[in-house]
């Protein structure tokens, strides 16, 4: 598609969970790539504005969004939504994107900041926007971001999600291990992230001290991170441990925590959003998946990413197949996966990582040939 004329102001509306953010960030290039000279205002939310402030990128600029059914929470203020929108018609944006969903709730948003021309996804019922492009559940979330700016003429620039790690970041995370124990500059370090906002995506925290411990053994320093919310599990970990790890869980900003996983050596996580922030500051991962998030999460390289997948399909308790239905249990639905293959590429990236491997990055690298949306991936077709 062509690019479209004469765009000074555009905006772009992504406000969901940290691993969302991380998803757009190809899109979000190629949209700076395509209009340089365009501001660019992601509509996203409170913390957003927190993480990306000062930090290079292509986002010019984040408004908090105000509560709004199915576009970042469902306790909507009329009054605060007016406002929202009037001064959002009054910056007279040339282009509004919607990138968070299939677009029931997102789409009529979008609609209100009345821009010159409207883009977006758009599942089935959705009301329509000037330029849509079909919302299907299970495709590769990059790629789906990717496709619906090339509506506008924005091509990929970048395939693996990248985002800057500052010296405020990094500073952060050498006070934070220098505080915890005096961990060397040089040391290696692993670390290790067992929360998942949906219970169902989270891996056994005696397994993780399993593989922290093998870790350990190959003469890393082993982190536990994760947000304040998750500090019982880190201390699950800990306890279950026969070594003693660091726990950084609730203890680091976001931009902390990027500085943290940039010197890792090895992250292994549960698919959540602390597994898709190290790949985007090129840390190794190990991610643990369900087989159907690996469909719209998984990572698109190889070499410095080793999914580990579940393929389980029924509910462990009811025995409903969840790609057909849903239940009210939340329990692990990538319990099986196993701690021997989770090790052994933990293991196997660690001492790569040491040698200085790389993986393929972007397009040139390259040969030439679910939860509600407003919480991210697992059923997004209402946004």
């Amino acid at each position: 598609m062509p690019l479209s004329p004469g765009v000074e102001r555009i905006a772009v509306l992504r406000s969901n969970g940290i691993g969302d953010l991380v998803f757009a960030l190809p899109a979000l290039a190629a949209l700076r790539s395509a209009y340089p000279r365009a501001r660019i205002t992601l509509l996203g939310r409170s913390w957003h504005e927190e993480l990306l402030a000062g930090r290079p990128g292509p986002v010019d600029e984040v408004v908090t969004v105000p509560p709004w059914r199915g576009v970042g929470d469902d306790r909507e203020d009329p009054d605060a939504v007016e406002a929202f929108f009037e001064a959002m018609r009054e910056r007279e944006f040339d282009l509004a994107l919607q990138l968070h969903g299939g677009g029931a709730n997102s789409n009529p948003f979008v609609s209100r900041l009345g821009a010159r021309l409207t883009v977006g996804m758009r599942a089935p019922g959705a009301p329509a926007l000037d330029l849509t492009f079909p919302y299907i559940y299970y495709q590769q979330e990059v790629m789906r971001l990717l496709e619906v700016v090339s509506l506008v003429g924005a091509t990929p620039v970048e395939l693996e999600p990248r985002i800057a790690v500052t010296e405020r970041d990094r500073e952060e995370a050498r006070a934070f291990l220098s505080r915890m124990g005096g961990t060397a500059e040089d040391a290696p370090i692993a670390a290790l992230n067992a929360g998942a906002g949906d219970t169902r995506r989270r891996w056994p925290t005696e397994k993780f001290a399993q593989v922290g411990d093998a870790l350990m053994r190959e003469g890393c320093r082993v982190v536990v991170t994760g947000s304040s919310a998750d500090r019982p599990l880190a201390a699950a970990i800990e306890g279950s441990m026969r070594s003693t790890p660091l726990i950084a869980a609730g203890e680091l900003s976001l931009g902390g925590v990027l500085g943290l996983f940039e010197r890792s050596r090895v992250v292994v996580s549960n698919d959540s959003g602390p597994l898709h922030l190290a790949a985007a500051v090129a840390a190794p991962t190990v991610g643990i998946f369900w087989c159907g998030n690996l469909i719209n999460a998984g990572p698109l390289f190889r070499s410095r990413r080793r999914p580990q997948i579940s393929w389980r399909l029924d509910c462990p308790v009811c025995g409903v197949d969840c790609t057909r239905g849903s239940c009210e249990h939340g329990e692990s639905f990538v319990a099986d996966v196993a701690v021997d293959e989770v090790t052994e590429a933990a293991i196997d990236l660690f001492h790569s990582a040491r040698a200085g491997s790389e993986g393929p990055t972007s397009p040139q690298a390259l040969s030439p040939l679910g939860e509600p949306e407003q919480q991210g991936r697992g059923g997004g077709q209402e946004g």
